[in-house]
């Protein structure tokens, strides 16, 4: 789909955390994906844009437990009415968290959406995001996954780049997917009232 030129009015960073993006653990993707989110950020940050960082806290023993090194965040945060970062235990970003009112705050309309899984946290997060009349993009080259291993009887292994491509497509009806991050552009949002 055609990105249309309109500036965001901000970026959900879904997921990036160590356990996915470091060491034997990382995507297959996970350099690319680390580069194209960290240069939304630096848009983002500069045009004035808020930014939203999401840190899953994963149940005990997993990669992303809380307060375990896998758990943090690759990306910093720079603390501030700009930036913040919210914590999630569901896929979907907004399911019992501050994500829904911290953007109706600043006034944003508009947003990108990117991180990973996919298929999971980043398809879910966006999902939501339609179906509450926002404006959603979603970069195709800032989201990425696991590849689906071989199931004998149902399927051979499926590349990550595939699954990834197959979760945005039914959001390309309702969402702006586009393929290069680079191509996204943000604008700083007007809050309420102002």
């Amino acid at each position: 789909m055609t990105l249309h030129a309109t500036p965001l009015h901000a970026l959900i960073v879904v997921d990036v955390q160590q356990a996915f993006v470091r060491g034997g653990g990382a995507l297959p993707e996970a350099a690319r994906l680390v580069d194209r989110t960290a240069g939304l950020i630096a848009r983002a940050r500069a045009a004035g844009a808020l930014v939203v960082h999401v840190q899953n806290d994963g149940p005990a023993g997993a990669d992303d437990e809380p307060h375990t090194a896998g758990w943090e965040l690759h990306h910093s945060v720079e603390a501030g009415p700009a930036e913040v970062a919210i914590r999630k235990t569901h896929d979907d970003a907004f399911q019992e968290t501050p994500l829904e009112s911290l953007l109706t705050a600043s006034g944003v309309r508009s947003l990108a959406v990117c991180g990973l899984m996919s298929e999971m946290c980043v398809q879910a997060t966006a999902r939501t995001a339609v179906a509450r009349g926002y404006r959603v993009v979603m970069p195709h080259d800032a989201h990425a996954t696991y590849d689906i291993p071989a199931e004998p009887g149902i399927s051979p292994a499926v590349p990550a780049a595939t699954v990834s491509r197959v979760a945005a497509w039914p959001l390309s009806r309702d969402a702006d997917v586009t393929a290069r991050s680079a191509d996204v552009t943000f604008t700083a949002p007007r809050p309420s009232g102002s």
